[in-house]
């Protein structure tokens, strides 16, 4: 890789207290941290290209010095091939989102480096690839149900965290999906995105089946709507929706009671949605297999088109191909907007999947499953029963890659077998 070593400079640091998932466990990010102020290129050995995107290159960086071992995949941007091809705008998305994450299945921002000539986003690297070459290494090039359930269950919480935060994904595929050193997921890849997160509108659902009674959270002077304290303890920045729920929860369950026929006090569960489905977007963004219709067609497109590519995911992790794929580009839109897809005979997958995927593809967003209550909803579904949601963290992963005791065993593990990690 020839790019210039003098004058970089670190541009962004992390206040280690607005990252809270990222600091204890992660020796990496503590030596950031420490080293984060006076960081150069030139404190960096530029290891392997691990792949390439439409807006830069990622490579496996190691930290010189006394803190060899910490690794990163840093993407490298040149800024006047942004400017000239009309993508820096992309490129900064995927930094601002990548700014605002903190969550487990999701990227570690460490640090940003900028010259004249180069953007640098440094990140975490995972050394399981991603699910597409794990798949092609399988025997049968598919995963199991277990897998696929382990897999996507990672996947709806880390959209349904993106939502909260007013961020529709619009990429997610195979491809997309890492394998971090512990076997669980991280997605990447955020220049496809869409930032929206001034239209996202918290709500309370009460659980009755088909019927959802909503309660919507909004900042009007309703006598009806919750109250918040500014004095309280809870900060909401926007999206962070949980805090609603730990400021005034008991107190709204015990308005909520009904008595029962039989004068027992019932209580109806309250499951918390906050999917941005005000927000719409008419860009033609995303990979041709996994494209929605309502992309496809041109109409717009919003929130749901992360729960129909779901739906090609689980499709392809389960088969091996993908429902709509034609002989080229062309015939893959005209059988996305117009053909109704099939299950193949071979190999056998359960009933529960395929009602999953199948409500998942259903063509008009607005009846698609998430479309309007998002994650809730598809946490519920039948194919996830024995999923501990609130534990995803603890459950083994069907895959741990192997530990590799030094960089150089990392790389002369792939020398002969090139993957595109990214």
């Amino acid at each position: 890789m020839e790019v210039e070593t003098n004058m970089y400079n670190v541009h962004t640091s992390f206040s280690s207290s607005t990252k809270p998932h990222a600091t204890s466990s992660d020796p990496c990010w503590n030596v950031m941290q420490s080293e984060v102020s006076s960081l150069s290129l030139d404190d960096f050995c530029f290891i392997r290209k691990l792949g390439s995107g439409d807006i830069g290159s990622v490579y496996l960086v190691e930290l010189k010095g006394n803190n060899k071992g910490c690794l990163f995949a840093a993407k490298v941007m040149d800024k006047e091939e942004l400017i000239s091809r009309s993508k820096e705008g992309r490129a900064g998305t995927e930094r601002e989102i990548l700014e605002m994450l903190d969550h487990p299945f999701l990227p570690t921002l460490y640090t940003t480096l900028d010259t004249d000539k180069w953007s640098l986003l440094l990140t975490e690297f995972c050394p399981g690839g991603d699910l597409h070459v794990l798949r092609q290494r399988l025997p049968e090039k598919r995963f199991d149900e277990a897998a696929v359930r382990f897999y996507t269950s990672e996947v709806v919480v880390a959209l349904e965290y993106l939502h909260m935060m007013g961020i529709i994904y619009r990429d997610l595929k195979p491809e997309n999906v890492l394998v971090r050193s512990d076997g669980h997921i991280m997605l990447t890849d955020f220049d496809l995105s869409l930032k929206c997160d001034d239209l996202v509108m918290p709500q309370l659902v009460h659980d009755e089946g088909t019927s959802p009674n909503y309660i919507h959270y909004n900042n009007s002077n309703d006598h009806n709507s919750p109250s918040y304290n500014s004095s309280s303890p809870c900060i909401l920045p926007n999206c962070i929706v949980p805090l609603y729920v730990s400021c005034w929860y008991s107190k709204h369950m015990r308005r909520q009671r009904r008595r029962g026929r039989g004068g027992t006090s019932t209580e109806r569960p309250l499951r918390l949605i906050a999917e941005p489905i005000e927000a719409r977007s008419m860009s033609f963004v995303g990979t041709h297999e996994y494209l929605a219709p309502e992309i496809v067609s041109g109409e717009g497109h919003g929130n749901a088109v992360d729960w129909w590519t779901l739906g090609i995911f689980m499709y392809e992790l389960l088969y091996g191909v993908t429902p709509f794929r034609g002989l080229d580009n062309e015939f893959t839109l005209s059988n996305i907007v117009a053909r109704a897809f099939e299950f193949p005979k071979e190999p056998l997958v359960p009933n529960m999947a395929k009602d999953l995927i199948t409500q998942l593809l259903v063509k008009d967003p607005t009846m698609r499953m998430g479309a309007m209550m998002g994650a809730t909803t598809i946490k519920q579904h039948p194919f996830f029963d024995g999923v501990n949601w609130a534990l995803l963290r603890c459950t083994t992963p069907p895959h741990i890659p192997t530990n590799f005791n030094s960089t150089r065993d990392f790389v002369s593990a792939y020398d002969d077998d090139y993957v595109d990690y990214y």
